[in-house]
C-alpha cells in the first residue's frame, strides 16, 4: 500500500519478477470469472492464450535479459473487444535443473516488475536464481504496459505539492478550512476527470481481479501448469486475488508485507497510519543515538514534537531549492522524511536530508527523497505510477461518497499518526469520485482449495502494518504466516538470513514450516 500524501495513496519498495522456459505447451488456459471470487469460465481466451511470446532484446536492463509483450482483454467480460498490451521480461535460470519461472510483483500499485527482474541476484537467493526464471511484468495501466494516464508531468507536481489551507497554517491536514476541504473536493474531480477523459476504458478495468487473471494468461504463455510468485506489499493482493480465482493453480506463493483484503480502501489510509508512526519513531530513537542526527530532546517523544514542529514551520516558509522551481513546502517535506520509513538503507540520506534543511534551510535532498518515492527521475514513469496507484486502489474495494467521511477519517488517523496520519486519510479522497461501475465489492479472501500460501510479515513495517499480515494469513484457507522482527517494509531479502532461508525452501523444495514461525 502506500503513502497517500495530498493525493496518491500507494507508493512500494520491494518485490520482482522472473519467468521459465516455455511457451504454451501442456499449460492450462485461465479461465474468467467474477471480480473477487472463484474462477467462472469465459469463452474465447483461446486467442490469448494460444499466443506466442516472442522473446527479444530488451530496451533495458542486463544483457542476459529478454523482453516480449503480449495481449490480454481489456474486459474480461468482453474478451473479443479492445485489447491491452502487457509488457514482460525473464532472466534466465543461473543452473540447468530449471523447475520453472517464478514470478515477482514489486509492489505498488504501479511498480514496474519490468524493471525489477533487473536486480534478480539481489531479490531472490542464489539457490532460487539457479532453479527458476526470474520473470516480471508491468502489469496493465503501468509503465511498459497499455498505460494509464491522467494527469501530466507539470499537472501531477501541482497535484502531490498542493498545501490545503489549514485551521492554524501549519499544513496539519487533519484541520483543514471549509476552503481547504473544498481545494481538495477540487483536486480530486480534476485528477479523476483526467483519467476519465484520457482513458475512459481502461480506468474501468484497473482492479486487480483483471490483474491476477493477466497473469494466468502470462502462467499459460510460460508453460508453467501452475504459479510460482513472489509478490510484495501490493503484490500481495495480486497473489490472493490469484489464488481465489485460480486455486487449483497454486504451486507456491510468498505474500510478502501483506494487504489485508478485507477492508476497504479509506480503512485502509487510517490503518496505515499506525504502521507509518511505528516506523517513524523506530526511525527517531536511531538518530538520536548518532552523532549526525539533527533532531535534539531528551528522548522520543520530544524528538518527534520537534519534528512535527519543523515540518509546520516549512507550510509557513519553504525550504530552498537547489534543484528546480518546485516550491518545497509541507506535502514535498513529509515525502521526503516518509522516505526513512519504508527501509532502515534510506536512514542515513534522510538524515542528510533533514540536516541541511533544519539548519540550512535548504531542502533539495528531502526533495530528491520524495522523487524516488515517486519514480520522479523518469518523468514519464513517475507521472503513469501515480496514475496507476490511485486507479487500482480506487478500483479494489468501495470508498464513502461523502467528504465528511474523510474529515472523520482524518480525524482518527492523526490519533495514530499526528504528523502522516491526516494526509493519509485525505489521499484516499480521489476514490470518492472514482466510476462507481469500476469498484469492486471487495472483502475477505480465502483461497479455498489453494496449496499452502506462505504470508510474511515484518513487526515494524511501515507501510503495510504486521496486523495485516497476520489478518491475511488467517483469511487464507491454507496461509500459514511467518514473522521477521525488524524495521523496514517488507521482509524476504531485507538482510535476515533467517527469513531466507525458510522463504529459499519453500519456492525450490515446497518445504512449509510450521505456522507462526519467527525470525528475530
Amino acid at each position: 500500500m502506500g503513502t497517500g500524501l495530498r493525493g496518491a495513496a500507494t507508493a512500494v519498495l520491494a518485490g520482482a519478477v522472473l519467468l521459465a522456459t516455455g511457451c504454451t505447451s501442456g499449460a492450462d488456459a485461465p479461465d474468467g470469472g467474477e471480480a473477487g471470487g472463484s474462477a467462472a469460465s469465459l469463452e474465447g481466451l483461446d486467442a490469448f492464450t494460444e499466443q506466442e511470446l516472442r522473446w527479444g532484446e530488451c530496451d533495458s536492463g542486463p544483457a542476459e535479459s529478454e523482453c516480449a509483450v503480449y495481449e490480454v482483454p481489456m474486459d474480461y467480460g468482453d474478451p473479443g473487444g479492445e485489447r491491452v498490451e502487457i509488457a514482460v521480461k525473464r532472466m534466465p535460470a543461473t543452473g540447468d535443473e530449471v523447475i520453472g519461472s517464478l514470478l515477482f510483483n514489486p509492489g505498488g500499485p504501479g511498480g514496474s516488475g519490468y524493471d525489477y527482474v533487473d536486480h534478480a541476484d539481489f531479490i531472490a537467493g542464489e539457490s532460487v536464481r539457479q532453479r527458476f526464471d526470474i520473470v516480471g511484468f508491468d502489469p496493465r495501466g503501468v509503465g511498459r504496459s497499455s498505460p494509464l494516464v491522467c494527469l501530466d508531468a507539470a499537472e501531477l507536481d501541482e497535484f502531490l505539492g498542493n498545501e490545503a489551507e489549514s485551521v492554524d497554517g501549519d499544513g496539519d491536514m487533519s484541520e483543514l478550512t471549509e476552503a481547504g476541504i473544498a481545494d481538495m473536493e477540487e483536486s480530486s474531480r480534476e485528477f479523476v476527470e483526467a483519467c476519465r477523459e484520457n482513458a475512459p476504458e481502461l480506468m474501468l478495468n484497473m482492479g486487480t481481479a483483471d490483474v491476477a487473471r493477466d497473469m494466468d494468461v502470462l502462467r499459460a504463455l510460460l508453460g508453467d501448469e501452475k504459479l510460482t510468485y513472489v509478490g510484495a506489499s501490493y503484490g500481495t493482493h495480486i497473489g490472493a486475488e490469484y489464488a481465489d480465482q485460480f486455486p487449483d493453480r497454486v504451486r507456491a506463493l510468498v505474500l510478502d508485507g501483506a494487504v489485508d483484503p478485507s477492508q476497504e480502501q479509506l480503512d485502509l489510509s487510517v490503518a496505515q497510519a499506525t504502521g507509518f508512526e511505528t516506523a517513524l519513531r523506530a526511525f527517531v530513537e536511531d538518530c538520536l543515538g548518532r552523532q549526525d542526527c539533527p533532531l535534539g530532546g531528551e528522548d522520543v517523544e520530544e524528538a518527534v514534537t520537534e519534528l512535527d514542529e519543523f515540518l509546520a514551520g516549512t507550510a509557513a516558509e519553504p525550504l530552498a531549492n537547489s534543484m528546480d522551481d518546485r516550491e518545497i513546502n509541507r506535502p514535498r517535506t513529509e515525502l521526503g522524511v516518509l522516505a526513512a520509513l519504508y527501509s532502515d538503507s534510506w536512514w542515513p540520506r534522510v538524515r542528510e536530508g533533514l540536516t541541511d534543511a533544519m539548519e540550512e534551510g535548504d531542502g533539495t535532498v528531502l526533495l530528491q527523497l520524495g522523487d524516488e518515492l515517486y519514480s520522479r527521475s523518469d518523468r514519464q514513469s513517475y507521472e503513469n505510477s501515480t496514475a496507476a496507484l490511485i486507479a487500482v486502489n480506487c478500483s479494489d474495494s468501495p470508498s464513502p461518497r461523502d467528504v465528511a467521511a474523510y474529515v472523520e477519517a482524518a480525524e482518527a488517523a492523526e490519533e495514530e499518526s499526528p504528523i502522516f496520519g491526516a494526509s493519509l486519510a485525505w489521499g484516499a479522497l480521489p476514490c470518492a469520485y472514482w466510476p462507481e461501475e469500476a469498484v469492486d465489492e471487495g472483502g475477505p479472501i480465502s483461497a479455498a482449495g489453494a496449496d499452502p500460501i506462505l504470508v510474511l510479515g515484518t513487526t515494524r513495517d511501515s507501510a503495510t502494518p504486521y496486523e495485516w499480515s497476520v489478518a491475511l494469513a488467517e483469511q487464507l484457507e491454507s496461509g500459514f504466516l511467518v514473522t521477521r522482527d525488524g524495521d523496514g517494509h517488507t521482509g524476504y531479502r531485507m538482510g535476515d538470513p533467517c527469513i531466507d532461508a525458510i522463504v529459499d525452501s519453500y519456492l525450490v523444495d515446497l518445504e512449509v514450516p510450521e505456522d507462526g514461525m519467527a525470525c528475530a
